[in-house]
Protein backbone atom coordinates (compact mmCIF):
# COMPACT_ATOMS: atom_id res chain seq x y z
CA UNK A 1 0.00 0.00 0.00
CA UNK A 2 1.59 3.12 -1.00
CA UNK A 3 1.71 6.26 1.58
CA UNK A 4 1.02 9.69 0.54
CA UNK A 5 4.42 11.78 1.70
CA UNK A 6 2.33 14.40 2.59
CA UNK A 7 0.26 12.16 4.56
CA UNK A 8 3.14 10.80 6.18
CA UNK A 9 4.62 14.31 7.55
CA UNK A 10 1.45 15.53 9.04
CA UNK A 11 1.71 12.50 10.65
CA UNK A 12 5.14 13.26 12.16
CA UNK A 13 5.64 16.78 11.93
CA UNK A 14 9.29 18.71 13.22
CA UNK A 15 10.39 19.95 15.69
CA UNK A 16 13.06 22.19 16.33
CA UNK A 17 14.84 21.76 19.79
CA UNK A 18 15.72 24.73 21.89
CA UNK A 19 18.62 25.06 24.32
CA UNK A 20 17.28 25.48 28.03
CA UNK A 21 17.76 28.78 29.57
CA UNK A 22 17.68 27.60 32.87
CA UNK A 23 19.84 24.70 31.87
CA UNK A 24 22.44 26.95 29.79
CA UNK A 25 22.98 29.29 32.50
CA UNK A 26 23.90 26.44 34.73
CA UNK A 27 26.25 25.70 32.57
CA UNK A 28 28.02 28.58 32.32
CA UNK A 29 28.30 28.66 36.25
CA UNK A 30 30.18 25.53 36.12
CA UNK A 31 32.50 27.06 33.38
CA UNK A 32 33.37 29.89 35.54
CA UNK A 33 33.93 27.86 38.69
CA UNK A 34 37.16 26.80 39.45
CA UNK A 35 37.86 22.85 40.88
CA UNK A 36 37.23 22.56 44.53
CA UNK A 37 38.00 18.95 45.63
CA UNK A 38 41.09 19.07 44.12
CA UNK A 39 42.56 22.31 43.90
CA UNK A 40 44.17 23.44 40.64
CA UNK A 41 47.25 24.61 42.53
CA UNK A 42 47.33 20.97 43.65
CA UNK A 43 49.96 20.09 41.59
CA UNK A 44 52.02 22.77 42.33
CA UNK A 45 55.35 21.36 44.50
CA UNK A 46 53.91 24.32 47.34
CA UNK A 47 50.91 22.14 47.71
CA UNK A 48 52.22 19.53 50.27
CA UNK A 49 49.25 18.78 52.50
CA UNK A 50 46.16 16.43 50.65
CA UNK A 51 43.79 14.43 50.58
CA UNK A 52 44.09 10.67 50.55
CA UNK A 53 43.10 9.29 47.04
CA UNK A 54 40.08 6.84 47.41
CA UNK A 55 42.25 4.17 45.56
CA UNK A 56 44.40 4.45 48.89
CA UNK A 57 41.60 4.81 51.54
CA UNK A 58 39.25 2.00 50.08
CA UNK A 59 41.66 -0.50 52.36
CA UNK A 60 43.31 1.29 55.37
CA UNK A 61 41.31 4.73 55.67
CA UNK A 62 41.19 4.58 59.77
CA UNK A 63 45.63 4.86 59.00
CA UNK A 64 44.84 8.45 57.16
CA UNK A 65 42.31 10.65 59.62
CA UNK A 66 43.00 11.51 62.69
CA UNK A 67 41.78 10.07 66.09
CA UNK A 68 41.83 12.19 68.54
CA UNK A 69 43.13 15.54 67.68
CA UNK A 70 43.34 17.70 64.49
CA UNK A 71 45.78 19.60 63.23
CA UNK A 72 44.47 21.75 59.74
CA UNK A 73 41.03 22.14 58.12
CA UNK A 74 40.13 18.75 56.74
CA UNK A 75 39.03 17.53 59.93
CA UNK A 76 38.32 20.54 61.85
CA UNK A 77 35.01 20.04 64.28
CA UNK A 78 34.70 16.14 63.77
CA UNK A 79 32.73 15.01 66.00
CA UNK A 80 35.66 12.29 67.96
CA UNK A 81 38.12 15.09 68.50
CA UNK A 82 36.13 17.09 70.13
CA UNK A 83 37.38 15.96 73.52
CA UNK A 84 40.91 17.46 72.66
CA UNK A 85 39.61 20.24 70.61
CA UNK A 86 38.86 21.41 74.33
CA UNK A 87 42.14 21.12 75.78
CA UNK A 88 43.81 23.45 72.99
CA UNK A 89 42.41 26.47 74.35
CA UNK A 90 43.97 25.25 77.56
CA UNK A 91 47.13 25.11 76.53
CA UNK A 92 47.03 27.90 74.80
CA UNK A 93 46.23 29.52 78.13
CA UNK A 94 49.55 28.08 79.36
CA UNK A 95 51.70 29.41 76.36
CA UNK A 96 50.00 33.24 77.04
CA UNK A 97 50.07 33.14 80.99
CA UNK A 98 54.07 32.49 80.37
CA UNK A 99 54.80 34.44 77.48
CA UNK A 100 52.90 37.88 78.19
CA UNK A 101 54.64 38.86 81.28
CA UNK A 102 57.95 38.09 79.72
CA UNK A 103 57.88 38.86 76.14
CA UNK A 104 54.79 40.98 76.45
CA UNK A 105 53.63 38.50 73.89
CA UNK A 106 49.32 38.77 73.47
CA UNK A 107 46.68 36.66 71.52
CA UNK A 108 46.35 39.50 69.14
CA UNK A 109 49.83 39.56 68.40
CA UNK A 110 49.63 36.06 67.90
CA UNK A 111 46.87 35.99 65.18
CA UNK A 112 48.70 39.48 63.46
CA UNK A 113 51.83 37.03 62.95
CA UNK A 114 50.04 34.20 61.10
CA UNK A 115 48.01 36.70 58.85
CA UNK A 116 50.51 37.18 56.52
CA UNK A 117 50.97 33.70 55.85
CA UNK A 118 47.46 33.45 55.18
CA UNK A 119 47.66 32.98 51.49
CA UNK A 120 50.67 31.06 51.10
CA UNK A 121 49.31 28.63 53.57
CA UNK A 122 46.00 28.11 51.86
CA UNK A 123 48.24 27.21 48.34
CA UNK A 124 49.22 24.13 50.91
CA UNK A 125 46.05 22.44 50.65
CA UNK A 126 45.01 20.38 47.60
CA UNK A 127 41.21 21.24 48.67
CA UNK A 128 39.92 25.25 48.56
CA UNK A 129 39.60 25.79 52.27
CA UNK A 130 36.09 27.23 52.58
CA UNK A 131 37.20 29.00 56.20
CA UNK A 132 37.02 32.83 56.05
CA UNK A 133 40.80 34.35 56.84
CA UNK A 134 39.39 34.56 60.61
CA UNK A 135 38.46 31.62 60.73
CA UNK A 136 41.30 30.14 58.80
CA UNK A 137 43.78 32.35 61.18
CA UNK A 138 42.82 31.24 64.59
CA UNK A 139 42.72 27.54 63.20
CA UNK A 140 46.28 28.03 62.28
CA UNK A 141 47.01 29.89 65.96
CA UNK A 142 45.44 27.52 67.88
CA UNK A 143 46.17 24.21 66.18
CA UNK A 144 50.28 25.70 65.93
CA UNK A 145 50.56 26.54 69.77
CA UNK A 146 48.98 22.97 70.78
CA UNK A 147 51.62 21.19 68.72
CA UNK A 148 54.51 23.40 69.60
CA UNK A 149 53.32 23.32 73.54
CA UNK A 150 53.42 19.58 73.17
CA UNK A 151 56.22 19.81 72.06
CA UNK A 152 58.39 22.03 74.58
CA UNK A 153 55.95 20.02 77.41
CA UNK A 154 57.63 16.22 76.56
CA UNK A 155 60.59 17.63 75.67
CA UNK A 156 61.09 18.70 79.11
CA UNK A 157 61.22 22.52 77.76
CA UNK A 158 58.73 23.98 79.82
CA UNK A 159 57.21 22.70 83.15
CA UNK A 160 53.62 20.73 83.13
CA UNK A 161 50.89 19.41 85.50
CA UNK A 162 51.71 16.16 86.80
CA UNK A 163 48.21 15.35 86.53
CA UNK A 164 47.92 16.38 83.21
CA UNK A 165 45.93 14.18 81.48
CA UNK A 166 47.27 14.32 78.07
CA UNK A 167 50.63 14.02 79.45
CA UNK A 168 50.28 11.21 81.78
CA UNK A 169 48.05 9.03 79.98
CA UNK A 170 49.83 6.95 78.10
CA UNK A 171 46.92 5.86 75.30
CA UNK A 172 46.62 9.44 74.39
CA UNK A 173 50.18 10.27 73.95
CA UNK A 174 50.63 7.21 71.53
CA UNK A 175 47.99 8.35 69.47
CA UNK A 176 49.01 11.67 69.30
CA UNK A 177 52.09 10.34 68.03
CA UNK A 178 50.20 8.83 65.19
CA UNK A 179 47.83 11.77 64.49
CA UNK A 180 50.94 14.56 64.32
CA UNK A 181 52.08 12.33 61.38
CA UNK A 182 48.68 11.71 58.95
CA UNK A 183 48.49 13.32 55.53
CA UNK A 184 45.37 15.18 56.07
CA UNK A 185 46.36 16.35 59.63
CA UNK A 186 49.23 18.99 58.68
CA UNK A 187 49.53 22.82 58.82
CA UNK A 188 52.25 23.96 57.14
CA UNK A 189 55.74 23.91 59.19
CA UNK A 190 56.52 27.55 58.37
CA UNK A 191 53.28 28.53 60.31
CA UNK A 192 54.87 26.34 63.34
CA UNK A 193 58.24 27.97 62.84
CA UNK A 194 56.82 31.49 62.95
CA UNK A 195 54.70 30.57 66.08
CA UNK A 196 57.70 29.02 67.40
CA UNK A 197 60.20 32.00 66.79
CA UNK A 198 57.57 34.19 68.42
CA UNK A 199 57.20 32.62 71.41
CA UNK A 200 60.59 30.91 72.38
CA UNK A 201 61.39 33.21 75.40
CA UNK A 202 65.20 33.69 76.65
CA UNK A 203 66.39 31.36 79.29
CA UNK A 204 64.56 28.20 76.93
CA UNK A 205 67.18 25.25 75.81
CA UNK A 206 68.85 25.82 72.72
CA UNK A 207 66.88 23.10 70.81
CA UNK A 208 64.95 23.88 68.02
CA UNK A 209 61.73 23.62 66.76
CA UNK A 210 62.90 20.39 64.19
CA UNK A 211 65.10 18.62 67.29
CA UNK A 212 61.75 19.22 69.53
CA UNK A 213 59.71 17.37 67.13
CA UNK A 214 62.08 14.90 65.99
CA UNK A 215 62.60 14.03 70.20
CA UNK A 216 58.87 13.94 70.11
CA UNK A 217 58.52 11.25 67.50
CA UNK A 218 61.60 8.96 68.85
CA UNK A 219 59.87 7.76 71.94
CA UNK A 220 58.59 5.34 68.71
CA UNK A 221 61.13 5.16 66.50
CA UNK A 222 64.09 4.97 69.26
CA UNK A 223 67.11 6.10 67.33
CA UNK A 224 70.38 7.81 68.91
CA UNK A 225 70.46 11.07 69.70
CA UNK A 226 73.33 11.92 66.97
CA UNK A 227 70.95 11.03 64.35
CA UNK A 228 68.03 13.87 65.82
CA UNK A 229 70.96 16.45 65.81
CA UNK A 230 72.04 15.77 62.36
CA UNK A 231 68.75 16.91 61.17
CA UNK A 232 68.20 20.48 63.28
CA UNK A 233 68.31 22.25 60.38
CA UNK A 234 66.44 20.41 57.78
CA UNK A 235 63.63 22.16 56.05
CA UNK A 236 60.49 20.38 55.73
CA UNK A 237 56.80 21.00 54.37
CA UNK A 238 55.65 19.48 57.48
CA UNK A 239 55.25 17.43 60.31
CA UNK A 240 55.19 13.74 58.19
CA UNK A 241 58.11 15.49 55.66
CA UNK A 242 60.45 15.98 58.29
CA UNK A 243 59.93 13.18 59.63
CA UNK A 244 60.49 11.38 56.24
CA UNK A 245 63.16 13.32 54.87
CA UNK A 246 64.83 11.79 58.15
CA UNK A 247 64.64 7.96 57.20
CA UNK A 248 65.44 8.51 53.65
CA UNK A 249 68.91 6.84 52.71
CA UNK A 250 71.85 8.51 53.02
CA UNK A 251 73.10 7.36 49.66
CA UNK A 252 70.78 8.87 47.76
CA UNK A 253 71.74 8.97 44.00
CA UNK A 254 75.30 7.28 44.70
CA UNK A 255 74.43 4.06 42.85
CA UNK A 256 72.49 4.13 39.69
CA UNK A 257 71.45 1.58 37.72
CA UNK A 258 74.46 0.37 35.17
CA UNK A 259 73.90 2.11 31.28
CA UNK A 260 72.88 -0.13 28.47
CA UNK A 261 71.12 -3.08 30.58
CA UNK A 262 67.64 -3.55 30.17
CA UNK A 263 65.05 -2.17 32.47
CA UNK A 264 65.12 -3.77 36.16
CA UNK A 265 61.88 -6.04 37.01
CA UNK A 266 60.13 -6.52 40.77
CA UNK A 267 62.13 -9.51 42.46
CA UNK A 268 60.53 -12.41 43.79
CA UNK A 269 59.50 -13.96 46.89
CA UNK A 270 61.85 -14.79 49.64
CA UNK A 271 60.89 -18.02 49.14
CA UNK A 272 61.76 -18.11 45.83
CA UNK A 273 64.93 -16.59 46.86
CA UNK A 274 66.55 -18.46 48.89
CA UNK A 275 65.85 -21.69 46.47
CA UNK A 276 67.95 -19.65 43.74
CA UNK A 277 70.80 -19.39 46.51
CA UNK A 278 69.43 -15.84 47.53
CA UNK A 279 69.92 -15.02 51.09
CA UNK A 280 68.70 -12.04 53.36
CA UNK A 281 70.68 -10.42 56.42
CA UNK A 282 70.61 -7.87 58.73
CA UNK A 283 73.03 -4.87 59.10
CA UNK A 284 73.31 -1.74 60.83
CA UNK A 285 72.13 1.28 59.26
CA UNK A 286 71.04 4.84 60.18
CA UNK A 287 67.90 4.12 57.89
CA UNK A 288 65.59 1.10 57.27
CA UNK A 289 65.67 2.72 53.63
CA UNK A 290 69.27 1.51 53.26
CA UNK A 291 69.01 -1.90 51.31
CA UNK A 292 71.82 -3.51 49.89
CA UNK A 293 73.03 -6.28 47.31
CA UNK A 294 76.46 -8.21 47.23
CA UNK A 295 77.61 -11.70 46.36
CA UNK A 296 73.92 -12.95 46.69
CA UNK A 297 73.09 -11.68 49.96
CA UNK A 298 70.11 -8.45 50.42
CA UNK A 299 71.48 -6.54 53.33
CA UNK A 300 68.46 -5.10 55.15
CA UNK A 301 68.15 -3.06 58.56
CA UNK A 302 65.82 -4.00 61.16
CA UNK A 303 62.13 -2.80 61.19
CA UNK A 304 60.11 -2.27 63.60
CA UNK A 305 56.09 -2.78 62.15
CA UNK A 306 53.83 -1.64 64.88
CA UNK A 307 50.80 0.93 64.69
CA UNK A 308 53.20 3.58 64.44
CA UNK A 309 54.95 2.43 61.82
CA UNK A 310 52.20 1.27 60.29
CA UNK A 311 50.37 4.58 59.95
CA UNK A 312 54.20 6.92 59.16
CA UNK A 313 54.57 4.15 56.03
CA UNK A 314 51.13 4.34 54.63
CA UNK A 315 51.14 8.27 55.10
CA UNK A 316 54.41 8.66 53.69
CA UNK A 317 53.54 6.68 50.69
CA UNK A 318 50.44 8.63 50.16
CA UNK A 319 52.47 11.55 50.30
CA UNK A 320 54.91 10.62 47.70
CA UNK A 321 51.95 9.73 45.64
CA UNK A 322 50.49 12.94 45.34
CA UNK A 323 53.33 15.96 45.73
CA UNK A 324 54.34 16.02 42.81
CA UNK A 325 58.41 17.05 43.45
CA UNK A 326 58.43 14.75 46.04
CA UNK A 327 60.88 11.73 45.79
CA UNK A 328 59.85 8.27 45.99
CA UNK A 329 61.93 6.73 48.67
CA UNK A 330 59.46 5.21 51.24
CA UNK A 331 57.30 4.22 47.93
CA UNK A 332 60.01 1.91 46.34
CA UNK A 333 60.91 0.66 49.81
CA UNK A 334 57.01 -0.43 50.13
CA UNK A 335 57.36 -2.27 47.13
CA UNK A 336 60.18 -3.98 47.99
CA UNK A 337 58.38 -5.64 50.78
CA UNK A 338 55.53 -6.49 48.94
CA UNK A 339 57.86 -8.28 46.43
CA UNK A 340 59.54 -10.13 49.17
CA UNK A 341 56.72 -11.20 51.30
CA UNK A 342 53.58 -13.54 50.01
CA UNK A 343 52.83 -15.42 52.69
CA UNK A 344 52.97 -15.56 56.34
CA UNK A 345 55.60 -17.58 56.19
CA UNK A 346 57.96 -14.90 54.53
CA UNK A 347 56.94 -13.10 57.32
CA UNK A 348 58.21 -15.72 59.71
CA UNK A 349 61.92 -15.89 57.97
CA UNK A 350 62.39 -12.07 58.12
CA UNK A 351 61.08 -12.29 61.72
CA UNK A 352 63.48 -14.97 62.50
CA UNK A 353 66.73 -13.24 60.48
CA UNK A 354 65.91 -10.17 62.62
CA UNK A 355 64.87 -8.55 60.11
CA UNK A 356 61.26 -7.90 61.52
CA UNK A 357 60.12 -6.81 64.51
CA UNK A 358 56.47 -7.85 64.37
CA UNK A 359 54.14 -5.95 67.17
CA UNK A 360 51.21 -5.53 64.39
CA UNK A 361 49.84 -8.65 65.13
CA UNK A 362 50.02 -12.43 63.61
CA UNK A 363 52.54 -13.06 60.94
CA UNK A 364 49.59 -13.27 58.33
CA UNK A 365 48.33 -10.08 59.78
CA UNK A 366 51.53 -8.19 59.07
CA UNK A 367 51.88 -10.09 55.00
CA UNK A 368 48.06 -8.79 54.48
CA UNK A 369 49.23 -5.57 55.90
CA UNK A 370 52.05 -5.18 53.52
CA UNK A 371 50.44 -6.78 50.23
CA UNK A 372 47.33 -3.82 50.98
CA UNK A 373 50.41 -1.18 51.33
CA UNK A 374 51.55 -2.51 47.70
CA UNK A 375 48.21 -1.71 46.08
CA UNK A 376 47.62 0.73 43.41
CA UNK A 377 50.74 3.00 43.93
CA UNK A 378 53.18 3.85 41.50
CA UNK A 379 56.74 4.95 40.55
CA UNK A 380 59.39 4.72 38.11
CA UNK A 381 61.62 1.33 38.49
CA UNK A 382 64.20 2.01 36.35
CA UNK A 383 65.09 5.60 38.25
CA UNK A 384 64.43 4.39 41.67
CA UNK A 385 67.03 4.55 44.34
CA UNK A 386 66.94 1.04 44.48
CA UNK A 387 67.27 -0.12 40.55
CA UNK A 388 70.25 -1.57 40.74
CA UNK A 389 69.25 -3.68 43.47
CA UNK A 390 66.27 -5.03 41.38
CA UNK A 391 68.70 -5.41 38.71
CA UNK A 392 71.10 -7.35 40.20
CA UNK A 393 68.84 -9.32 42.05
CA UNK A 394 67.20 -10.48 39.39
CA UNK A 395 70.06 -11.25 37.44
CA UNK A 396 71.79 -13.37 40.16
CA UNK A 397 68.83 -15.56 39.98
CA UNK A 398 69.00 -16.50 36.47
CA UNK A 399 72.60 -17.26 36.28
CA UNK A 400 73.64 -20.13 35.21
CA UNK A 401 74.10 -23.70 37.58
CA UNK A 402 74.88 -22.43 41.13
CA UNK A 403 71.43 -21.28 40.99
CA UNK A 404 70.78 -25.15 40.08
CA UNK A 405 73.07 -26.32 42.73
CA UNK A 406 71.35 -23.68 45.39
CA UNK A 407 68.02 -25.01 44.24
CA UNK A 408 69.17 -28.80 44.98
CA UNK A 409 70.99 -27.73 48.19
CA UNK A 410 67.60 -26.37 49.59
CA UNK A 411 65.47 -29.22 48.87
CA UNK A 412 67.81 -31.76 50.21
CA UNK A 413 70.10 -30.26 52.98
CA UNK A 414 67.85 -26.85 54.07
CA UNK A 415 66.94 -28.65 57.37
CA UNK A 416 68.30 -31.57 59.45
CA UNK A 417 65.92 -34.28 58.45
CA UNK A 418 65.65 -33.54 54.64
CA UNK A 419 69.37 -33.84 54.93
CA UNK A 420 68.68 -37.29 56.94
CA UNK A 421 66.43 -38.47 54.27
CA UNK A 422 68.67 -37.53 51.68
CA UNK A 423 71.24 -39.66 53.26
CA UNK A 424 68.71 -42.22 53.92
CA UNK A 425 67.41 -42.48 50.00
CA UNK A 426 71.26 -42.48 49.05
CA UNK A 427 72.39 -45.50 51.32
CA UNK A 428 69.54 -47.11 50.23
CA UNK A 429 70.38 -46.77 46.25
CA UNK A 430 73.88 -47.68 46.97
CA UNK A 431 72.64 -50.76 48.72
CA UNK A 432 70.24 -51.90 45.71
CA UNK A 433 73.18 -51.17 43.62
CA UNK A 434 75.61 -53.54 45.64
CA UNK A 435 72.81 -56.26 45.59
CA UNK A 436 72.38 -55.99 42.07
CA UNK A 437 75.69 -56.24 41.44
CA UNK A 438 76.25 -58.91 43.44
CA UNK A 439 73.53 -60.99 41.98
CA UNK A 440 74.26 -60.18 38.10
CA UNK A 441 78.11 -61.85 38.87
CA UNK A 442 76.21 -64.89 40.91
CA UNK A 443 74.84 -65.31 37.56
CA UNK A 444 78.01 -64.90 35.56
CA UNK A 445 80.06 -66.17 37.62
CA UNK A 446 78.24 -69.30 39.56
CA UNK A 447 80.29 -70.93 42.51
CA UNK A 448 82.35 -74.21 41.83
CA UNK A 449 81.21 -77.54 44.07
Amino acid sequence: MAIDPQESDHQHPITIWEVNRDRLTSMHHKLSDTPKLLSVAAGRTTCSIFKVPQTLTAVNGASYRPHIVSVGPFHHGGENLEMIQEHKWRFLRHLLNRAQPKLGLTLEDLLKAVQPLEAKARECYSETIGYTTDEFIEMLVLDGCFVIELFRKIGGVVGFDDHDPLITMSWIFSFFLRDLIRLENQIPFFVLQRLFDLTKMEGESSETLVTLALGFFNYALQRPENVIKKYKNVEAKHLLDLLRLTVLPPEIGAAGRPENRPPPHVIHSISKLRRAGIRLKTWEAESFLSVDFKNGVIHMPAIVIDDFMSAFLLNSVAFEQCHSGCSKHVTTYVTLLDCLINTSRDVGMLCDWNIVENYLGTDAEVATFINNMGKDISFDIDSCYLARLFDDVNRHYRSGWHVQWASFRYTYFDTPWSFISAMAALILLILTVAQTIYTVLGYVRPSRD
